[in-house]
Order: structure tokens, then sequence, then C-alpha cells
């Protein structure tokens, strides 16, 4: 049976209980216990979460914690030129490392006045579409097919599937994006 590899944060966490139901019979789907963080983070443990395992498939994501701001702070976690920076690596040790079909999923949307109301940090939308274009054209010049999830949450009505945290997704959203996520690797397997 074909095996296939999750990374990504708290967004993956909620779908791919969705994704290993839609891929029953077809693949194994792994995933690391805890939430991938920031670009930084995945790429620390890469060899554990991707190389050691080698999968057939790696779905991965990074994004949502890498473009968080402190309030009144125009600083990301991980600035936009580190963020590039680790995916070209991330995307090149798992295409040189592994022999995985490799599918970069977009960062997903995010309700910045919601989030801000109930978060201790910010996440803006505009952060999210320039780290999105970064991701986007790495994945162009190396080839690395994208799963636009970003699209798939606007598509289904943003805030009508995200929680008021204005982050995280109901229980319809994760099904809608589970179900986004499970295609995008059934046409690998």
């Amino acid at each position: 049976m074909k095996r296939v590899v999750l990374i990504g944060d708290s967004i993956r966490i909620g779908y791919q209980g969705v994704v290993r139901r839609e891929l029953e019979g077809l693949a194994e789907v792994g995933s690391p216990d805890q939430n991938g963080g920031t670009s930084q983070n995945v790429l620390d443990h890469l060899d554990e979460w991707a190389l050691a395992p080698q999968p057939d498939v790696v779905h991965l994501n990074c994004g949502l914690h890498d473009l968080r701001k402190e309030f009144g702070s125009d600083q990301s976690a991980v600035p936009l030129d580190r963020y590039q920076a680790n995916l070209e690596v991330i995307l090149r040790r798992l295409r040189k490392e592994t022999h995985a079909k490799v599918i970069w999923a977009l960062t997903t949307p995010v309700n910045e006045a919601w989030h801000h109301a109930r978060k201790p940090f910010d996440r803006f939308e505009a952060d999210v579409i320039a780290y999105n274009r970064v991701a986007a054209e790495i994945c162009q010049r190396m080839a690395v097919p994208m799963n636009d999830l970003y699209q798939v949450a606007m598509r289904a009505g943003r805030d009508q599937i995200l929680l008021p945290d204005g982050v995280h997704f109901t229980p319809e959203g994760y099904t809608i994006l589970g179900e986004a996520v499970a295609g995008a690797i059934r046409g690998y397997l």
C-alpha cells in the first residue's frame, strides 16, 4: 500500500481525519503528532517527519505560524525572505532525498478582524497572500504541484466555514479542506 505523509499546522490536524477516511484502502496516511509550526520548525524536523518514512506522497504546508505578528509589530515570526529560503531548502531536500511526489498546499485565508479580537497576536490577510505568492513562485520554478487550499476555502465562503477565532475551521470547513487534500493526493497514488 502507498504511504502518504501530511505535514502542516493545526489546519492539517483539523483535516487529516477526513483525508485518512477518503484514502482508506488506497494509502496509509501518516503525520506528525505535533503541529508543524513555522517553516523553520518543518525544516528542523524534515528528517523525522518526511525523509525517514520514505513516503510515496508528501502533502505539506507551513505559513500561518511564519506570518504571525505580535500586536503593534510589523515583524513576522519568520520574515518573508527567510520563509522563501526555508521553503526552497525543504522542497529541494524532499525532491533529492525521497522518491515522493511532493504537493505544496497554499496557506488558508484568515479573517483578521475576528483573529485580532480573540488571539494575543495578529495574522493579516495581506500577509497570507504575500506568503502564498512566494510559495507559488517557488513551486512553479521547481515544478512542484500546488493544492490551492486558499481558494478552496474562499470558494466555500471563508467566513461561513471559519470559527470565530478567524483562522481555524468548522467541521464542515475541515471536511471541505480534507476532501480537497485527498483529491490532490489521489492523483499520485
